[in-house]
């Protein structure tokens, strides 16, 4: 019989494809979210993320406001972000508290 539950990684992926394009989130409100303290997870779960056009793992930052690692490198993450109209400087989100997304809880 299969497990129906879902994975943590699927868990963050389902939360991820709430936020709109020009939102970010960090690593730490997706494990909040997820009633965990489990923020590395939460940075491997982006890792393995084989959907990267389906579930935008782009959009998850560090809470410092720098747009951390992606596996396709981060230029192409800074590049993706800009496109969705959010100001990247430095390696950082700009206005984060203006951009970034809250989840329901």
């Amino acid at each position: 019989m299969k497990n129906l539950d879902p994975s943590f990684n699927e868990k963050c992926y389902a939360l991820l494809q709430k936020i709109p394009q020009g939102k970010v989130t960090t690593y730490k409100k997706i494990a909040k979210a997820l009633n965990t303290k489990a923020y590395r997870a939460v940075g491997n779960a982006m890792a393995k993320n084989d959907q990267l056009m389906v579930i935008p793992c782009h959009r998850v930052i560090k809470s410092n406001g720098e747009i951390g690692n992606y596996r396709l490198g981060v230029t192409q993450k800074k590049n993706l972000l800009e496109k969705e109209g959010l100001v990247i400087k430095n390696n950082r989100v700009e206005h984060l508290s203006e951009v970034i997304y809250r989840f329901e809880n």
